[in-house]
């Protein structure tokens, strides 16, 4: 007999937890190459490309603002469903 109290999985859970998923890996992915280049080249860290700003305060910020954007990507994929 089945519990009552137990409610039935969510169609959208599925679709949701896949684009989650995926956008947690191209986070991932970044995150990655930011730590290979602080093991393989520290070097380049020092290079200032941006109007004096080293590479490494340069790549943090683009992490900080790469998790606000797969973040707002995320929201607006799932209120349109």
């Amino acid at each position: 007999m089945p519990n009552p109290s137990s409610k039935p999985p969510q169609p959208a859970a599925e679709p949701a937890s896949r684009l989650g998923l995926g956008l947690f890996w191209v986070y991932v992915l970044l995150y990655g190459g930011f730590i290979a280049l602080v093991l393989v080249r520290p070097d380049l860290l020092s290079m200032r490309p941006l109007g004096g700003v080293n590479l490494a305060i340069a790549y943090g910020m683009g992490l900080i603002a790469a998790a606000f954007v797969l973040a707002a990507v995320y929201m607006f994929a799932r209120s349109n469903r």
